[in-house]
C-alpha cells in the first residue's frame, strides 16, 4: 500500500524527520467511492526550512507560486510567521495522482504536539495517518507523537459521560482539531467528521487501544460490544485536566477567570474537576486554540497556491460541502 507514497518523497529533498500520508486520497470515507479520485496529502516535518525550501526550490520550482521568487528565506519566513507554522503546495499533479503537501518545521511540529499551540498538525495526528518515515532515533519526537495521542485521550473523556459507544469516542477524538475551525462552515463536508469515523472504526481501534490499555485505572473500552466506560470521579477528573497540554490548560485559567478572580492553574483544574459544566469550557478553549491558526493558514494558502490553484482549490471543497448538505 504504501509503496506509491514513498514513491511520492522520491520527488522530495531529504532532511525531513517525520513523513506521513492522510485524507481522503489515502483512507476510505463514507461519501468518497474511490480514493484515487481524491488528492493525497502529505505533511513533511523538516529539520532546516531555509535550507530544505532552497533545495526543493531548485528541484521543484513548479510546485511554488510567485513566492518564489522571494527565494528559501522569505519562503520559510511565510512558513514560520504566518497561520499555523505550515506551509502548503497543493495541486501538484505525479503518476500517483494529484498531490498537496505541507511543510513544518521539526521544532514547531514538536511545539504543536506538546502544547498544542495551534492544533493544525498534532490535531491532524488524533486521526489514523500513514506513516511513510519516522526518525527512528529521534527519542523527542517519538515522545511527543505519544503525548499528543495521551493528551487527546484525556480531553475527549472529559467531554464524555460515563458510559460511552465507541463510535461517540471516535468521534470525539476524530473532533478536536475541527472545534472552532471556519472551513467546517465554509468550504468542508458537514459530515466529514462522522464519514472519517464511520470508514476508518478499526485503523482508530488501532491507533487508540493499545493506549487506553494504559489508562485501564480510569477508563476500560471493549471493541466487542463497541462500548466504553470510564471514571468520571473528581479525582479522576482531575487528573485528567492536569494532563492536558499547556495552551489548553492556560485557555481554562482565562475561562475561570472570567470574574475577575485571581485563580492559578491549581485552583482552576480543582475546581474544572469539581464542575459539572466543564466540559463547556473545555469545549470552548479548543475552539480558542483553532479559530485563529485554521483562519490565517487559509488566508495564507491562498498566496501559497496562488491564484489559479486557489480558486480551483476552493471549488472543489465548496463542491464537497454543497453535496454534503444534500445528502
Amino acid at each position: 500500500m504504501a509503496g506509491g507514497y514513498l514513491r511520492l518523497l522520491q520527488r522530495f529533498p531529504k532532511g525531513y524527520s517525520l513523513a506521513f500520508a492522510y485524507g481522503s486520497g489515502v483512507f476510505k470515507q463514507v461519501g468518497h467511492k474511490n480514493t484515487k479520485d481524491n488528492m493525497i496529502d502529505l505533511i513533511l516535518a523538516v529539520r532546516d526550512p531555509v535550507e530544505w525550501h532552497k533545495t526543493n526550490l531548485a528541484l521543484n520550482p513548479k510546485h511554488y507560486s510567485s513566492l518564489r521568487f522571494g527565494g528559501p528565506h522569505f519562503i520559510a519566513s511565510v512558513q514560520e510567521n504566518w497561520g499555523a507554522k505550515i506551509y502548503f503546495n497543493t495541486l501538484i499533479p505525479t503518476h500517483e495522482g494529484m498531490i498537496k503537501y505541507g511543510v513544518i518545521s521539526h521544532t514547531s511540529l514538536i511545539t504543536d504536539l506538546l502544547d498544542w499551540d495551534t492544533l493544525y498538525v498534532a490535531g491532524r495526528l488524533h486521526k489514523p495517518v500513514l506513516m511513510l518515515y519516522r526518525a527512528s532515533e529521534d527519542d523527542e519526537l517519538h515522545s511527543a507523537l505519544k503525548i499528543n495521542l495521551y493528551a487527546a485521550i484525556h480531553t475527549a473523556l472529559l467531554l464524555l459521560p460515563e458510559s460511552f459507544s465507541e463510535d461517540q469516542l471516535y468521534l470525539a477524538l476524530a473532533g478536536l482539531s475541527y472545534t472552532g475551525d471556519f472551513r467546517m462552515h465554509v468550504g468542508e463536508d458537514q459530515n466529514k467528521v462522522r464519514n472519517i469515523v464511520r470508514a476508518q472504526t478499526q485503523e482508530f481501534r488501532n491507533l487508540y487501544l493499545p493506549v487506553f490499555k494504559e489508562l485501564e485505572e480510569y477508563v476500560l473500552v471493549d471493541q466487542y460490544k463497541g462500548m466504553g466506560e470510564q471514571d468520571t470521579s473528581p479525582p479522576a477528573r482531575l487528573y485528567h485536566l492536569s494532563m492536558l497540554p499547556k495552551t489548553l490548560q492556560f485557555k481554562l485559567i482565562k475561562e475561570f477567570n472570567k470574574d475577575r478572580s485571581n485563580r492559578d492553574l491549581e485552583d482552576v483544574l480543582h475546581a474544572a474537576a469539581h464542575d459539572s459544566d466543564s466540559a463547556d469550557v473545555i469545549v470552548q478553549g479548543i475552539r480558542d486554540i483553532v479559530k485563529i491558526p485554521s483562519l490565517t493558514q487559509s488566508i495564507k494558502g491562498i498566496l501559497t497556491a496562488g491564484v489559479i490553484k486557489s480558486i480551483k482549490y476552493s471549488w472543489s471543497k465548496l463542491n464537497k460541502m454543497w453535496k454534503s448538505l444534500q445528502r
